[in-house]
């Protein structure tokens, strides 16, 4: 997967776990909607740790590398900044 395509899948399934955890909210005893949550928040929980391995860091909280002394956060683009996304590069926000 590439790093779009990456981002666009974890974007889904964070879209997926907020919006199971609002059902969940008012339907806290549906065992089914539990283990979906639950499917969900591990394939996103894999699929963030394979774009992290490869791109570095989405949140600064999560960028303390325990196998070496850097603070990663800092070392590429931040998620909000244009160069993060390729394909905005070199474009002006309007």
């Amino acid at each position: 997967m590439t790093r779009d395509e990456l981002l666009q899948k974890l974007t889904e399934m964070d879209f997926m776990a907020v919006d199971l955890a609002l059902y969940l909210d008012t339907h806290p005893e549906d065992a089914e909607a539990i283990a979906a949550y639950r499917q969900v928040i591990a394939a996103a929980d894999t699929l963030r740790l394979k774009y992290e391995e490869s791109y570095g860091p989405l949140c600064s909280f999560r960028s303390d590398n325990a196998s070496d002394k850097t603070w990663q956060w800092i070392d590429a683009p931040w998620p909000w900044q244009k160069d993060f996304n390729p394909s905005m590069a070199g474009k002006e926000c309007v």
